[in-house]
This record gives structure tokens, sequence and C-alpha cells, in this order.
């Protein structure tokens, strides 16, 4: 039965729906702004029992629902597709939502590998292994179910079409690495570089909001240690090529993949044997399994050399990464930059690099050609009316599609406003482009400049609580029409920025709790709150 609270507002779902108290008042208040329910009229049981168990499960707005919210972990998303149909729970298991990466949108991946139209299951780079092993689960559901319940009644849509080089990442195009520069300055933790494409060569433009993809290589130290291990020679030609030009270019030396394991396991026996099976199944009978790239898994398993023929065949493709791009083609024609985090961490005595990044940070030489290609933006764009006020919110890399933005409302003489809201660590050494930003808030372009430094007080500082000491301007902004950007690290970043926005709207909105949900689910809805988050 329906209930209301004291205010009036709405209880969609039940007191006894197996979500926390969390999940349930986000999905009273997205429920009562996307369907726009009136708390004075009570849902029929049966009305209530299909948003409860489906989530509003019809085929035209389930891609509404928050199941496959990126910012979600996936046992949570996986919990709330509970009932959904199968491509739809397969839609939840991916990570991130559109990022292109794959060659599909989410929903038309989720589409085809119901409908066997697509057959790899292990595309989803942001979604990593824990995506992997869910899909491959799924997988399995389909192969187990009548072939007339298998088959999605909505139409599949094949990937994007491959048309000219640099379009798709099936069909890449080739750009020129002009410079790169540290934007950290000393004392800095990290390494941030600005790193700068020709694209004359390939022809392909953009616009501010895409994603850039890269076709990275190993490195060559690691790919070495992996031969030396696996006891092969550098020369032993796989496929046509020298396993040392394969391992470098071709195939992922980074979280083992189960079908290594399967491999291992045939080719080992006793305790190791039994070992390789529990870690092909998802167990982790030594407690490393979150750590075990190609190179440990060899190390763990050392003795055994599969062939290496069978062994590349064991391994997943070595994926294209994505970067936001942070230029515009309208401020800058036939170039393009990236704002790309250096990516290293140990693990035991063990370095680890991040493949891209360290790709583009150091192995590349200028003056490389590399292989590239455009990821057309979904629903992360500026606004068309030029005279619409922005609030952009990007610490760290995130910053990266606003410098573009901003760029691009110059050249494009937009005459709406626009509020940066931009963090890091410490001012004197993580500020990016700080020369760049002042000079625009002097010009007037950058109306308002909002920054937080995490380490430069007694306590942690970060752009969320910066949005939270000027919210009665945020939300005057936002009643004005703002549209309002976020871009950065989803699983935490993303969320305080929305629990903050929350807050602001329910503060300076007068509104309730579930009131500023549904509003801010409503911004969403209507295109004002976009996100790009990883």
């Amino acid at each position: 039965m329906n209930q209301t609270t004291p205010l009036g507002r709405l209880q969609v779902i039940p007191e006894n729906a197996p979500f926390s108290d969390e999940q349930r008042a986000w999905l009273n208040g997205f429920l009562v702004g996307a369907l726009q329910l009136d708390g004075n009229v009570p849902l029929s049981p049966d009305q209530n029992a299909a948003i409860v168990g489906g989530l509003a499960a019809t085929e035209d707005d389930d891609d509404d629902a928050p199941w496959h919210d990126q910012t979600m972990p996936i046992a949570e998303r996986m919990k709330l597709a509970d009932g959904k149909p199968l491509r739809r729970r397969m839609m939840a298991a991916m990570a991130q939502q559109d990022c292109g990466q794959c060659g599909y949108n989410c929903r038309d991946y989720s589409d085809a590998l119901a409908a066997r139209t697509e057959e790899r299951i292990n595309l989803c780079v942001p979604g990593g292994k824990d995506t992997a092993r869910m899909l491959k689960a799924l997988h399995a559901e389909l192969d187990a179910a009548p072939a007339a319940k298998a088959a999605p009644t909505a139409a599949v849509t094949s990937p994007a079409p491959v048309g000219a080089p640099g379009r798709s990442r099936d069909n890449p195009a080739v750009a020129t690495l002009l410079s790169r520069r540290l934007l950290n300055k000393p004392g800095s933790e990290k390494q941030t570089w600005h790193i700068e494409f020709d694209l004359s060569q390939g022809d392909l433009d953009y616009v501010v909001g895409d994603s850039f993809g890269v076709f990275p290589r190993n490195d060559l130290g690691l790919v070495d240690q992996v031969i030396a291990v696996l006891g092969a020679s550098p020369a032993t030609q796989v496929n046509g090529k020298a396993l040392r030009d394969v391992l470098r270019d071709d195939v992922s030396l980074a979280p083992a993949p189960d079908k290594l394991f399967e491999l291992l396991s045939f080719v080992s026996g006793g305790a190791l044997r039994e070992k390789a099976r529990a870690l092909a199944q998802g167990d982790d009978p030594d407690g490393d399994a979150t750590h075990l790239d190609v190179l440990a898994t060899l190390q763990k398993f050392m003795g055994v050399r599969p062939h290496p023929e069978a062994f590349v065949e064991a391994l997943d493709p070595l994926q294209p990464r994505l970067y936001s791009i942070s230029s515009s083609h309208n401020a800058a024609p036939g170039r393009l930059s990236l704002t790309v985090d250096t990516v290293r961490y140990v693990i035991g005595k063990r370095g680890r690099l991040g493949v891209a990044s360290t790709y583009l940070a150091e192995r590349a030489t200028i003056g490389d050609e590399v292989r590239v290609y455009v990821q057309k933006a979904h629903g992360f764009a500026l606004p068309e009316n030029m005279d619409t006020p922005v609030i952009m919110i990007g610490p760290g890399t995130g910053v990266a599609p606003f410098r573009a933005f901003l760029q691009d409302r110059e050249a494009t003489r937009a005459t709406g406003r626009n509020w940066l809201f931009f963090g890091h660590q410490r001012r004197d050494c993580d500020f990016f482009y700080d020369d760049e930003l002042n000079a625009m808030k002097m010009s007037g372009l950058l109306t308002r400049l909002s920054l937080a430094w995490s380490r430069d007080g007694a306590g942690k500082f970060y752009v969320q609580d910066r949005m939270r000491e000027v919210g009665r301007e945020l939300w005057t902004w936002l009643a004005d029409g703002a549209h309002i950007y976020v871009c950065g690290d989803a699983k935490r970043m993303a969320k305080d920025v929305e629990r903050a926005l929350v807050d602001i709207v329910a503060q300076f909105g007068a509104r309730s709790t579930d009131e500023a949900i549904a509003f801010v689910a409503d911004l969403k809805k209507k295109g004002r709150y976009q996100q790009d988050v990883y």
C-alpha cells in the first residue's frame, strides 16, 4: 500500500522492498519526479507491484531507470535490475553509460549480446573483470534459455558504422604526437600531462564533449619479462607475427582474464590445477586474485609453460583507452589536446603501470604516429542556446572537457555566463591551467572560478564542500536556467557532488529532501545535468 510522509510526499517504494534507506529515498524521489506522480493519488496494488518489481518496466522508459547508474557499485546495480529482462541485466552489469569504448552504446551492446549478434563479452573496458564475469554468468543464462525467450523484442543495433578513418574504434586514423608538458609543479604527488596531437593527417574534427580513443602499446620491459617467464623466444611466430610484437601491440597484459586461468588448469596438475580452476571460477584461494596481472599469474604458476600460441589466445585484446578532449576544434582547428594522469602503483615489490597513460607520457616519442579515433559524446554537450549559463564541476583531470567548453564558448562568442569548480590536492603545485583560467577570469569569459584544495588546510576540502559554501548563488544560477556538468571520478566525487546539489536545492529552493531529489532527477531528464564520469 502506498504511504505518504508527514509532508505529504508519496512513498512509492514500500518499507519491505529490498533496498537500503538511502536507496529507497533516492528511488522514491526519482520515481515521483520521473513519473510525475501526485502524492494525493494512491497507486493501485498492480501499479505499485509493477514499479517495485520492474521499476517502471515498460520498454520505452527503462533507460531512465537507476539500475544502470555508473556511480553505483555493480552489486547494487544488479540488485536493482533483478527481474528485468536478461538484456537489461546485461546492461546493468556494464560500468559506464555509453562511453563507446566497446564500439557500441551500452543498450545496443547488451541487445547484441542477448541476440547473439555479438559474442565478445569482454569489451566493456571500464567494467573490468567484475563486468566480464557478470556478463559471462548472464551469457550462461542465455545458453540455458529457450531460443524464443533469449531473443530480445527490441530491434538490435549493430556497432556504429565504421565510416571514414577515425570515426570508430574499428577504423582508427593516425594522429601525430606534437608535444607534452607536465602540468604539476615541484612538490606534487601526481604526474599529469598536457598532451597535444596534430589531426591534419587524418582529417579529423570533433566537438567539445567528445572523447579521444588512443590505441596504446604495452611496455617492452613488461613484455620481455612475460616472455622470459613463459620460457619462449621473442621471435616465436604467433599468427604471422613475432611473439614480442604481439605482446606489445595486440593483447592486454593487465588483469589476468579467466581464460588464462582455465588454460593453466589444463596444462598443470595437482594443487596448481585446483588453484587455477578456482581462480577461473572467481574464487580467491590465496587472497591475491585482485592483484594478478598476466606476469604475476605466470610467476604464481612458475614452471607451468603453456604454448605461446595458446597463451596469446587466452589473453584479452589490448583495448583502446578513451580520454576527455581538453581543447576546442573551433579554437584550434587541426589540433587536439588531452589532460592525462600518469598511473603508477606498486603491488608487493613490483611497480605497475597504466598502459595508455605511461605510453602517452613516456614511451611514445614526439613525432610518432598514433592510432586514434574520435568517440562522439552521448548526452555531454554545451547547450544549443549560447545565452544559457553553465556550471562546470571538474576536479583534477576532470577539468579537461571544461577547458574545451571555455575555449569553445570564447571562439563562438557565446554570451552565457560560465562558472567553473576546480580542485586538487595543493594550489601551489596542482593548479592545472592556472594562467589560462585566471586570464579567462580577467577577461570576463569565466564569470566565476571556485577552487578547493584538499591538502592545503587542516582538514580535507573538496569541490562539493565549496559548492555548499556558495549554495545560495549556485541555486540562483540553476533558477536562471543554468546547465550543470560534472566530470571525473564516478565512485566518490560524482556521488558527493550530486548529494551536495540535492542539499543545496533543498535548502535554498525550499524543498523537502524527496522534492530536491526529484528536482535533480528532472534536471538529468531534461539534459540540464550531464555527467562524464568514469
